[in-house]
Formats: structure tokens, C-alpha cells, sequence
């Protein structure tokens, strides 16, 4: 990416409301040179279904829309967990990912848990 567009996007992306910037077409976002291995293939298709997940309308209940964003949110952070377990050769990373995954799915539960305790 040319440093003279790096400004104007990082301006746009400010300026935008999430709903608007979430709806963006991220299929570029982080591809590089790299875009021929499996990784990060495999990483770019979990960002973005993150991010077509995460475009939901809101509510206007601040609760709601926290949690009802947040459980994509979560699950592309485990989806992209399982890339690294199945690429990364650092055991650290692995670990890592493991700890993300248990996390994660430990929180989308609670998360989902509150929703359906809550519905309207």
C-alpha cells in the first residue's frame, strides 16, 4: 500500500460509523505477497467472515449490541486461532492459540447466555 494512501484511509476509517466501516469490503485487508500461502489464505478467509458477521443492524440497546457484535467477534478470534494451530510451528504460539480458543468459546457462551436471558 502506497504511504500516501495510508493517511486517506486511516482518516476514512475515523470518519465512518462502525456499521459502515464493517460493511466495507476487507477481501485486500492484509494480503501482501504472502497471499499464496495456505496461512494466509486460510487467515483472510477468517477476517472476512469476522467481518460479514459482525454486520448486524443495532438495536439501540447498548447491551445487546455489545454482545450480539462481540460473539462474531470472538469467533473469528477462535477461527483465526485454529489457523495458527495448524500452521504455526512456534509451541508458544500454539499455546497460545489454545488459551484464545478455550477463552473465547468460554465468553461466546456467556455472552449467548445473556441474550437468550434477555430477549425482548
Amino acid at each position: 500500500m502506497s504511504m500516501k494512501i495510508l493517511p486517506a484511509l486511516l482518516a476514512l476509517a475515523v470518519t465512518l460509523p462502525g456499521s459502515a466501516f464493517a460493511q466495507m469490503d476487507h477481501s485486500a485487508h492484509g494480503t501482501s505477497g504472502a497471499s499464496s500461502s495456505p496461512s494466509t489464505a486460510a487467515f483472510e478467509a477468517a477476517d472476512k467472515k469476522m467481518m460479514q458477521d459482525m454486520s448486524i443492524p443495532y438495536t439501540g440497546d447498548a447491551d445487546v449490541d455489545f454482545r450480539a457484535h462481540m460473539i462474531p467477534h470472538h469467533q473469528g478470534a477462535i477461527d483465526i486461532a485454529k489457523v495458527a494451530l495448524e500452521h504455526a510451528k512456534d509451541p508458544e504460539t500454539k499455546k497460545l492459540a489454545e488459551k484464545i480458543i478455550a477463552d473465547q468459546e468460554r465468553e461466546i457462551a456467556e455472552m449467548k447466555d445473556w441474550l437468550a436471558k434477555h430477549k425482548k
